[in-house]
């Protein structure tokens, strides 16, 4: 009979234990997953722009319909040296050609973004973070508002907001992963001659592939944009807290 209520105390004992220990455990503020397809994804992410910039200059013209070449007026003409002889800058000079290795490149680090991407995505599905961290609870126009305003004027974020993101953030976010993150796929895919020969409709859809090129350029324009608000937003937040809190998950480092 000693022995079962000694066992039984311990037990109790034991679970207390845990629970204080869970209590005063440092509660983290990004989910490891998370944390890991964020910095997986910047890398990505900058592979793509840099071998992306190189492949642009391989003919720094844009188009819209199915074909483009130097014979029609484009849409867009960045007005950069090219790295190809055929086509006609102005500058007395053709860079060097990188286009090989920048567009072998370019496809690995898509690949990589794409299946983090997806790992991250169903990720929050399952397991809920989408629901809780991103989804407004409720929407208003006069809360998305004063979100843009507080935004605008650069002020200082609240403690709170080192927890959960404000309707701003989250909006953004859904519209980065849910809309331009799938068109920047899309439109990268319906460049793919092996591609598009077995999908015709992937680029019919959108109007034909150099329309498809301008797309894909535009969205990288959006997502440059949004990388450098995002950025500067974490300086005006507190860079090392911020980035304490991506890097270790740790929420007590966020709101020191």
């Amino acid at each position: 009979m000693m022995s079962v209520t000694s066992s039984a105390v311990v037990r109790d004992i034991g679970d207390a234990s845990a629970i204080v220990l869970q209590s005063i455990r440092p509660k983290k503020r990004h989910a490891a997953l998370v944390r890991l397809t964020h910095w997986v994804s910047t890398v990505a992410f900058f592979a793509l722009l840099i071998t992306g910039a190189e492949i642009v200059l391989s003919h720094p013209r844009f188009y819209w319909g199915e074909t483009g070449n130097v014979n029609m007026r484009p849409w867009l003409n960045l007005h950069l040296p090219s790295s190809r002889n055929t086509v006609p800058t102005g500058y007395g000079y053709v860079l060097p050609d990188q286009n090989g290795w920048s567009r072998y490149l370019h496809f690995e680090a898509a690949w990589l973004a794409v299946a983090t991407g997806l790992l991250y995505v169903l990720w929050g599905f399952f397991s809920g973070h989408f629901r809780r961290n991103l989804f407004p609870a409720e929407l208003s126009a006069k809360e998305l508002g004063s979100s843009i305003i507080r935004h605008l004027r650069f002020e200082r974020p609240g403690k709170e907001e080192a927890w959960s993101y404000n309707v701003l953030q989250r909006l953004t976010y859904l519209l980065v992963i849910f809309v331009l993150c799938p068109l920047m796929i899309w439109t990268g895919l319906a460049m793919s001659f092996g591609f598009t020969s077995a999908f015709p409709l992937a680029v019919r859809l959108l109007g034909g592939q150099q329309t498809a090129r301008s797309l894909h350029f535009l969205v990288t324009i959006l997502l440059v944009v949004f990388l450098v608000v995002h950025v500067l937003m974490i300086f005006i937040a507190g860079f090392r807290k911020r980035m304490r809190a991506m890097v270790t998950g740790d929420a007590d480092s966020a709101t020191e």
